[in-house]
């Protein structure tokens, strides 16, 4: 009896991708009626480089490129909003590829190293893309359409009668981990990616309870925001509670500040965030340092604010920072 050869690569990608790579550029331009520089212009805003003759393409490449095309020339996006786009997912999607292979790796070596090892991890990942990708598929379709309702509705409650909808008054929170730079020198490799994932996931579930959302993540920082002030300072509250409270993880400082930021591709600028970055560096060890914006708001029933002394801070000379503190 022969022994099957064990899976290779290809195999693998074509598993994923649900076909075989079998068309250069040309080739699609050919099946789809879209030029070369146009399909070029959306493979790179997805996030991958060009192959000039090469064969990397897909039939499912084409069909994806005929779908898009085919919305902008029914007049619904203009080409330069269909790049936008396609950039926009491809960032995202390129993020969440990487978390989920980090993720599945570890599952994979976990399976290896049990009785029901195959003895080939490249087997045992065609096994998990043929049981998880279908369901993981429709979760993806399903977070996207909660989180594009989700969207639509703070652009409406935040800003639908006024001319610039990107921007918004909102109150920015910036949570850093305090001396992550030793602590780097100090882990391996395995220990620094258990801590910042959790880290970055206790942050992620205090916001989300407080009713913010974590704009991005940033190793040992997360970059959070919330349409109330008071809601943000718990959130802020909470983190230092749930991290910097936990002896088993790192100190955490925290910055608040408040005021207007325009919302672009999924991330927020202006002076808040700026703001609320640099006074991490001002804040001691599991307190929150806020701006004069966000003091302005807090119930003085509840909360004891204390101004400090004004200091440098990069960007944006002489700052009176405040630490807030609740009423015993």
């Amino acid at each position: 009896m022969t022994t099957p050869d064990p899976p290779g690569p290809d195999d693998l990608t074509r598993a994923i991708l649900r076909g075989d790579v079998e068309l250069d550029a040309e080739q699609v331009s050919e099946l789809t009626g879209v030029p070369v520089a146009d399909a070029g212009r959306l493979w790179r805003a997805l996030g991958f480089p060009e192959h000039a003759g090469e064969t990397v393409f897909t039939r499912s490449d084409a069909e994806a490129l005929e779908t898009l095309t085919g919305v902008v020339a029914s007049g619904a996006l203009d080409f330069d909003t269909a790049v936008n786009l396609t950039r926009a997912v491809g960032q995202t999607m390129a993020r969440l590829a990487d978390w989920e292979v980090a993720t599945l790796v570890a599952r994979i070596e976990q399976l290896e190293a049990g009785t029901g090892a195959t003895g080939s991890r490249r087997a045992t990942a065609l096994q998990m893309v043929d049981q998880v990708n279908e369901p993981f598929e429709r979760l993806l379709v399903y977070a996207w359409r909660r989180h594009l309702a989700a969207a639509t509705a703070r652009v409406e409650a935040l800003g639908a009668n006024e001319e610039d909808l990107h921007t918004v008054e909102l109150t920015v929170g910036f949570a850093d981990i305090v001396s992550f730079t030793k602590l780097s020198n100090e882990l391996d490799e395995d220990g620094i990616g258990e801590l910042v994932e959790e880290f970055e996931s206790r942050c992620a579930d205090v916001v989300a309870a407080q009713g913010g959302r974590v704009i991005k993540s940033i190793g040992d920082s997360v970059l959070f925001v919330h349409e109330e002030p008071l809601a943000a300072l718990a959130t802020a509250e909470g983190i230092i509670e749930s991290v910097g409270r936990d002896e088993r993880l790192p100190d955490v400082r925290l910055g608040l500040a408040t005021g207007p930021v325009v919302m672009r591709m999924g991330d927020v600028f202006g002076r808040p965030v700026n703001l609320a970055a640099r006074m991490t560096a001002v804040a001691r060890r599991n307190r929150v340092i806020v701006d004069e914006a966000t003091a302005r708001t807090l119930p003085a029933e509840e909360f004891r604010v204390r101004r400090l002394p004004a200091r440098p801070v990069h960007g944006f000379g002489l700052v009176e920072p405040l630490t807030v503190r609740r009423h015993r």
